[in-house]
């Protein structure tokens, strides 16, 4: 299943570069997530290494449960985040011939967690390319009142929109640049477990508090075209981005050491 192509139609990729996102269902078929599913809790669970109250955290904290490279230290986890099913969609929406792997991360919105702020991830992200691209699907059937993610339509069109990490700033800041520039709002309702919003990393999104009883478990792999160099590296977070996930690269080297596989 995990090397079986999916299928998409023009219209969908025509879609997905007019809007900057677009919500796939069936990207992995249900009957297959549990595998999964159980190798990723168990890798969050060993590595995640949250133990605050949801009240004594800030903003950011109180987002979401995030583990990275969860692929590194689990194999049944490395069949997934290495699937050419995924990679191959994330090519075809980006129009590009090949991808590779940026990072995954689990993302995992706890019970009562509060707002992800609007951001750019592409802020954190030393890719000279506008053609990066994050899966984020989920493992579990979900509802909108549980924090699925929720996009500013076109917003990647505007590019680079500043030094702006997630914070209760860039919530502020981005909340009021969408309103300004009048972005329609498209937020995933009911996600049935093995479907995935895919978006730019230049997208405006954000996601409201899980106002559920239940964890939301979402899982993501983020992609970039073969070929992309590093950029500049003019903020701390894509200093620290680029020594976590581009070791030994310089602003202008290809992207595309031993973390980075050529995927799709």
């Amino acid at each position: 299943m995990l090397d079986a192509v999916y299928p998409i139609t023009a219209e969908q990729i025509a879609q997905y570069q007019r809007d900057g996102h677009i919500l796939l269902d069936k990207v992995l078929d249900a009957e297959y997530i549990p595998p999964y599913k159980e190798a990723i809790e168990r890798t969050v669970a060993a590595r995640n290494k949250e133990t605050r109250a949801l009240q004594d955290r800030d903003t950011y904290g109180k987002a979401f449960l995030q583990t990275t490279n969860l692929w590194e230290h689990n194999a049944k986890v490395k069949e997934y985040v290495m699937a050419k099913r995924f990679a191959g969609i994330a090519a075809r929406l980006m129009g590009v011939e090949r991808a590779r792997l940026y990072h995954d991360q689990a993302l995992f919105k706890e019970a009562g967690g509060g707002i992800t702020p609007w951001h750019q991830d592409q802020h954190y992200w030393p890719l000279a390319t506008k053609n990066t691209i994050t899966m984020w699907m989920t493992l579990a059937d979900i509802t909108a009142d549980m924090g699925t993610l929720r996009f500013a339509s076109g917003s990647h069109a505007e590019g680079y929109l500043g030094d702006i990490p997630i914070s209760d700033e860039s919530e502020a800041q981005l909340r009021a640049f969408v309103k300004r520039k009048g972005f329609k709002l498209r937020q995933a309702g009911v996600m049935q477990a093995g479907a995935a919003t895919f978006h730019s990393g230049w997208t405006l999104h954000s996601a409201p508090p899980n106002f559920s009883d239940r964890m939301r478990p979402a899982m993501t792999v983020i992609y970039f075209a073969d070929g992309t160099r590093v950029s500049d590296l003019d903020n701390k977070n894509r200093v620290s981005d680029r020594d976590h996930w581009l070791p030994g690269t310089q602003p202008g080297d290809l992207a595309a050491t031993h973390l980075n596989p050529l995927l799709g």
